[in-house]
């Protein structure tokens, strides 16, 4: 017997809500007095904040010329293109494959052809796992040496505001207007390419997860493998 849809009514289904219909229902809110306001202590003069000297920095600037950065968007592009290499290489690998067992199947057995297309379909299963799971470890690289590379970047900032006497550090986008002795640009690349000159990379294809670095710092010898992970943010 053919099966009814709910209402027992062939060929029709339940109304589909509309967006907004409940609201329609809803009755209107309720005019009423709020209870009395209670009362609220006046609070005592506290101590004013000191004068606002203020600060402006171009952090696109900083990460575009920073070395640390340009080692770790070298080995990440390095990385970023040995996995296309690879995943055209195994493209014609499998296209191959097609076209040899089209040519074949006139010549295969029924159960050939199906053991075939199997083992086919396995390796292109398998491989788009591998595929996806270095490209997400070649994101999760990218993070770590960007990560590394904002963490010392903001302690050098906090130190270049400090030794001007500056409080407030702003964002040069954020700044219409101001003139040339308020930005601290150069001051921050200049200290940030002194101390760190790359970052550590966790080695190609490695999970960072698995990654136990014993690179003692960030701009001490490059990771031992040459190839990036992604590179690092540059928004301010």
């Amino acid at each position: 017997a053919q099966q009814r849809p709910p209402d027992g009514r062939p060929g029709q289904t339940a109304p589909t809500p509309q967006p907004g219909a409940e609201q329609e229902n809803e009755p209107p809110p309720i005019q009423v007095q709020l209870p009395p306001m209670p009362n609220i202590p006046a609070i005592g003069r506290g101590t004013a904040p000191t004068a606002a000297v203020i600060g402006i920095i171009g952090f696109r600037d900083v990460m575009r010329d920073s070395a640390a950065v340009q080692h770790l968007e070298r080995v990440h592009s390095e990385r970023r293109d040995k996995l296309s290499q690879d995943v055209q290489k195994e493209q014609n690998i499998w296209r191959d494959l097609q076209q040899q067992l089209a040519n074949q199947r006139a010549t295969m057995a029924p159960e050939q052809i199906r053991a075939k297309e199997r083992d086919l379909q396995e390796r292109v299963t398998n491989a788009q796992r591998q595929f996806r799971d270095r490209t997400r470890i070649l994101g999760e690289s990218h993070q770590y040496g960007a990560a590394q590379v904002e963490r010392v970047t903001g302690q050098i900032l906090r130190q270049v505001a400090e030794s001007r006497g500056m409080n407030i550090v702003l964002p040069r986008e954020q700044v219409p207007l101001s003139t040339p002795e308020f930005d601290i640009t150069d001051a921050v690349l200049e200290q940030l390419n002194k101390v760190m000159t790359t970052v550590v990379i966790p080695p190609e294809n490695m999970p960072l997860a698995q990654f136990a670095p014993t690179v003692a710092a960030p701009g001490a010898a490059p990771a031992t493998t040459t190839r990036p992970a992604a590179a690092p943010s540059t928004a301010r």
